[in-house]
């Protein structure tokens, strides 16, 4: 009879230890499932800031890279409706997620004797303050103050999330384009550049003159612009052989003409730093002086750099001159802070230019061109949209590499390549290199004639 009430009593006690221990594995479980849910709603929330404060320049900045997370942080940009629509349901079913989960977790710790109105309230304090802490306050105001960084590092999981979330995200983002347009809403971020240009003639056209009109459109294209558009390409660039005589040197620097020329060595590839002309007078009685010591450090920009942020810089460090470098760092050619200037007030023009350098305008429909001339002067010139010929230039920016890209082969010498309502015809061929052009603007046809 004791052996029997002894047997009850001990299997009673091992019942009691084995629902004890999995009590707390249950706990433990819930705490982490937590943990890793406030996690994945901070990287929601953060990433909602940050992706729709990058500006132009950030994301410019980012095409530059060659990296796996600045690509998908492009993708998913390209798709700003869906992208949106991802992270709202994604942080809805995570929070609703960490609503239940730690409604189990507080449940299972308070006592049962509880009031349940006491412990209403209880979880619902608990509940608010993680969600507001975790999933509102504490990863948005990182993710402003560090918008690249959080854009980079919630990109892969954003990534999982489109994927799992698709068709409810596209779902949303159907039945918004069909609402928004049943109620006909237009954004007033639509208007194009031509738009505001037209503005511009409207409103100051008539009180000020071509070249102040001019202007104000140099400002309101300015932001849009990158280096490579306007620098002076490696082929026209002027530059001074390391191993070259000081006597060699100063002749060189005065049949150039330039204030400011860049040194290498080998080829232009690898530069060594550039030098001031104006460095060298008071030496110019000497023929053995080791003018390496005057070369100074070259500044170094990448092709696709907005030349706003370069104005921005070029004060700053009070430079005038940078040379522009490609994505394998091989040098593209060079900038300097006249060409800045030259796309908002147009052409800089001094005694030692020669007034026939790039072109020559026989009349209003005819001009002549070099094949270096860019694209961006060229319309410029003519007075054209820079973004005229954007469907058909590819990745040229000169003329002669737009009259490549038109005509898809190498043309011979008095070819037309015609183009809407421009004939191009080749003047000059010299070494593969298309030297003149003829470009000739026909008028547009109306349905009158």
């Amino acid at each position: 009879m004791e052996s029997t009430e002894g047997g009850t009593i001990l299997n009673a006690m091992l019942l009691e230890a084995a629902n004890t221990s999995f009590s707390a594995s249950n706990i433990t479980i819930l705490i982490i499932i937590i943990l890793v849910l406030l996690l994945l709603t901070a990287i929601t929330a953060g990433a909602e800031t940050a992706y729709f404060s990058l500006t132009a320049k950030d994301i410019n900045y980012l095409k530059t890279k060659e990296e796996a997370g600045a690509r998908q942080v492009i993708r998913l940009l390209d798709q700003p409706k869906l992208l949106l629509a991802t992270i709202l349901v994604a942080n809805n079913f995570i929070n609703i997620a960490i609503v239940i989960t730690t409604n189990l977790l507080v449940s299972s710790l308070m006592p049962q004797d509880i009031s349940p109105i006491i412990s209403f309230l209880v979880q619902v304090v608990i509940v608010t303050f993680l969600l507001v802490l975790f999933g509102e306050v504490l990863p948005k105001v990182y993710a402003t103050q560090n918008n690249m960084r959080m854009a980079l590092f919630s990109a892969p999981v954003l990534k999982l999330m489109s994927k799992a979330f698709m068709p409810v995200s596209k779902m949303l983002v159907s039945s918004t384009s069909y609402i928004e347009g049943k109620l006909g809403a237009k954004s007033i971020n639509n208007l194009s550049n031509e738009d505001f240009e037209h503005a511009i003639e409207l409103t100051v056209g008539h009180s000020a003159t071509r070249e102040e009109v001019n202007i104000f459109k140099g400002i309101l294209k300015f932001s849009n612009i990158t280096v490579r558009q306007i620098m002076r390409t490696r082929m026209d660039v002027s530059g001074i052989p390391y191993d070259m005589s000081f006597a060699d040197m100063q002749q060189y620097c005065i049949e150039v003409g330039y204030s400011r020329l860049p040194v290498y060595k080998e080829s232009l590839d690898k530069i060594n730093g550039m030098i001031h002309t104006k460095d060298l007078l008071p030496y110019t009685e000497q023929n053995d002086l080791d003018w390496h010591v005057l070369v100074r450090p070259a500044y170094f920009v990448h092709e696709g750099k907005l030349i706003e942020d370069l104005l921005h810089e070029f004060q700053q460090k009070r430079i005038h001159f940078a040379i522009v470098v490609d994505e394998f760092g091989g040098t593209s050619g060079i900038v300097t802070l006249e060409d800045i200037m030259e796309e908002i007030i147009g052409d800089i023009r001094d005694e030692f230019d020669e007034d026939d350098l790039n072109y020559k305008k026989i009349d209003s429909g005819n001009f002549i061109f070099d094949g270096k001339t860019l694209i961006n002067d060229v319309c410029r010139i003519i007075g054209e949209q820079p973004d005229i010929f954007d469907s058909v230039r590819g990745e040229s920016d000169s003329l002669g590499g737009l009259i490549l890209e038109i005509s898809g082969k190498f043309p011979a010498i008095n070819e037309t390549i015609s183009f809407e309502n421009y004939d191009f015809t080749v003047l000059e061929i010299e070494k593969m290199r298309i030297k003149r052009i003829k470009l000739t603007i026909n008028a547009v046809a109306t349905e009158n004639d």
